[in-house]
């Protein structure tokens, strides 16, 4: 009772009958079973609970970026796309059909592959969330299609702030960075998008100066409520010198910033990032909720440049399973009323609007640009 809802939700009855069935498996006049049953609530198990991410998805898309590495990818990336059009719902977007009465316009009239792919960006995955090689890998990828990647709160190594120049062109190694494949004469392993979170973990002058665009975490979609979790078995000598930490020591960000408590103080911490690199864009991640777009328009008026909506479909790599269960609400519900509160008060223009929830295929993009969205994220940590 008093909780808004865009979307209704479990009644009372419902929540009753759920309660009973779970009763009658423990104490129904059959014998009570000698093992839980395994609902696949926290973990994928085969013919329980559908996740947004399974083995037999996860093989197709793997499958699709080996056909890429022979040049002949669409056919296998189109059973990938088929299969999470028509997976289960799990997501709002899936109960969305899209009709149009206009006639198809030809490819040449569209933007060029190169301008769309300048609206990528990877998720915030921190170092320690990825392995070193995972979270280079993607830098060089994002940076060599034109996208940005996101570095999370965990700081970088410095050495990735150049362009890597010692690649051996026959073999795609380099000997300053030995547990990379494939690289070329030029990648750059520095993410786009630096991030600065509750925490502070590895945030340096030089980590802030070589961002293009600088992202204030004020949540996390998948945990809302919570600050950044690295246990201490992730905390390597690599991430805790990046970080400023000791090895072995678990990390954990508090849940609110520790200097923001009002609009005014986010935009104070704006014009510092502002102040500290003048050619970046600064970006505030915001989570998917009722009444996010009074925030939004409050970010707006603070001199943002840059709004993320983060919903509770999102991954966290470096953090308890319990974390994730019953906290965040579905990318859509945050990206609309953000976009349409924007616009209502004249403040639209102002921002780049960008979705992060679990996007997978062009048909997510498509519904995510209707509800408003102009960046996309793609990630699962």
């Amino acid at each position: 009772r008093g909780t808004p809802s865009r979307l209704g939700g479990l009644s009372l009855a419902e929540i009753e009958e759920e309660c009973r069935m779970f009763h009658r498996k423990a104490f129904g006049e059959e014998s009570a079973p000698t093992k839980l049953e395994n609902y696949g609530f926290v973990k994928f198990y085969t013919g329980r609970e559908h996740h947004h991410n399974s083995p037999p998805l996860t093989k197709m898309l793997h499958s699709a970026l080996d056909a890429a590495s022979k040049g002949d990818a669409y056919d296998k990336y189109a059973l990938f796309a088929e299969s999470v059009r028509t997976k289960p719902p799990t997501s709002l977007r899936d109960l969305l059909e899209i009709k149009s009465d206009r006639e198809p316009i030809p490819l040449d009239e569209v933007e060029p592959l190169e301008e769309v792919m300048k609206t990528f960006c990877s998720g915030a995955m921190s170092l320690g969330a990825l392995s070193r090689e995972a979270h280079e890998t993607i830098a060089v990828a994002m940076n060599r299609i034109g996208g940005k990647s996101n570095s999370g709160e965990g700081g970088e190594d410095s050495l990735r702030f150049e362009p890597i120049t010692d690649v051996d062109e026959a073999t795609g190694t380099s000997p300053t960075f030995p547990h990379l494949r494939g690289l070329r004469n030029g990648d750059r392993a520095s993410s786009a998008i630096k991030q600065v979170a509750s925490g502070r973990f590895g945030v340096t002058a030089g980590y802030l100066a070589n961002a293009q665009q600088l992202e204030i975490k004020m949540a996390q979609g998948a945990k809302p409520g919570e600050g950044g979790e690295l246990p201490g078995y992730k905390v390597t000598e690599l991430i805790g010198k990046t970080r400023g930490t000791t090895p072995g020591v678990g990390l954990i960000s508090p849940p609110p910033h520790h200097d923001i408590y009002s609009i005014e103080d986010l935009a104070q911490l704006i014009h510092d990032l502002k102040s500290a690199n003048i050619d970046s864009r600064i970006s505030v991640k915001l989570v998917s909720e009722v009444g996010v777009g009074v925030v939004a328009a409050g970010v707006a008026k603070a001199k943002a440049d840059h709004i993320v909506i983060a919903g509770g479909d999102g991954g966290t790599g470096a953090a308890v399973w319990t974390s994730i269960k019953h906290a965040g609400m579905p990318m859509e519900i945050g990206l609309a009323e953000a976009h349409q509160t924007l616009v209502l008060n004249g403040l639209r223009s102002r921002v780049t609007l960008q979705a992060d929830g679990q996007l997978k295929s062009g048909r997510d993009v498509v519904v995510a640009a209707l509800l408003g969205a102009e960046e996309f994220g793609f990630a699962t940590a």
